[in-house]
């Protein structure tokens, strides 16, 4: 019992301290170097600055930001979906977070319960919760946008029937809605001002917004500007298909509410039994993995619980 407490501590005091080095350090000397060029009064550096956005770093470690970038189509989807969270980390720093809980989780378990396997499936959990908070970060922020898409497109329409040119209209919008509406067309207008093309811009908006709605309103302002039409009504059908679009899914969704329930309770009944056993009776929880039909029983087990989540995730799961 002393080895498992002093091991913990002892890794705890690591990631605390490779925290440190590689993230709170590194923060600190960049805000102290800033602080340093505003008392200097560089204001043409800082113009430059402001209109040149450099390039997203995946760590604040230099070496360790090369060889991300090599690896970039492994590394890219975790960037992308951190970038559409909005989260100020690294892909580095989440990396950092799924290692060291999964080295805890293995060590507190195979410490406590002697069990090596269910060690690795706690290690592999444990792994897996960084990146399940910034997909569940990105998911509520998407559905943020989704319920303030049809206000900003109201906004922009009614900047157009007042006889303001697009760009002033995607202006206006970045300055009135909130975060995360008004971030994100405030960056659409920046990328067309300094010198993007509008479509090109238009496209990148839709591939930092991956949804339908996203999509449609970039193609209906594509289209007037090839085929022309009035574009504030164009908009304002827009704006109403996507309030009964939103409308339908919370209807979907409060339908199929008790079938969500039941297959989230179905799915977490037999790792909580499991969990419960192994603590209660490790004795008798030992047969199974000390016994080469127990192993063979637990991976039969394990394959067919992610069967079933599938299953039921795809029965719940409903297209509107």
């Amino acid at each position: 019992m002393q080895l498992a407490v002093i091991t913990f501590v002892v890794v705890l005091g690591l990631v605390f301290g490779l925290y440190w080095v590689f993230v709170e350090r590194l923060d600190s000397e960049e805000q102290n170097a800033l602080l340093a060029r505003i008392k200097q009064g560089a204001k043409k550096k800082a113009l430059t600055g402001a209109l040149l956005k450099e390039q997203e770093r995946l760590s604040d470690v230099g070496a360790l930001d090369t060889a991300l970038r090599s690896a970039g189509v492994l590394v890219a989807p975790l960037q992308r979906t951190i970038t559409q969270a909005g989260l100020k980390v690294t892909v580095s720093t989440v990396l950092l977070t799924s290692g060291c809980l999964a080295g805890l989780a293995y060590i507190g378990m195979a410490s406590l319960l002697h069990l090596p396997l269910v060690g690795l499936g706690a290690a592999a959990f444990a792994a897996w919760l960084p990146i399940m908070y910034v997909r569940f970060k990105r998911n509520s922020r998407m559905n943020k946008f989704e319920e303030q898409f049809p206000e900003a497109i109201d906004l922009l329409a009614r900047a157009l029937r007042a006889g303001h040119a697009l760009t002033t209209g995607l202006s206006m919008v970045a300055e009135e809605m909130r975060e995360p509406a008004g971030p994100e067309f405030r960056e659409l207008f920046d990328q067309q001002n300094f010198g993007m093309p509008l479509e090109a811009a238009l496209k990148a908006f839709a591939d930092r917004i991956p949804t339908i709605d996203a999509r449609f309103f970039v193609t209906a302002v594509l289209t007037q500007r090839e085929a022309g039409g009035n574009l504030s009504e164009v908009l304002d059908n827009l704006s109403s298909i996507i309030r009964d679009r939103f409308r339908v899914k919370r209807q979907v969704r409060v339908i199929s509410a008790h079938g969500r329930i039941t297959g989230w309770i179905l799915s977490a009944l037999p790792v909580s039994l499991g969990l419960f056993f192994a603590f209660t009776s490790p004795n008798t929880y030992k047969t199974f993995y000390t016994d080469p039909l127990g192993i063979k029983m637990i991976v039969f087990a394990l394959v067919m619980q992610i069967l079933g989540v599938m299953v039921i995730k795809r029965i719940v799961t409903i297209e509107y």
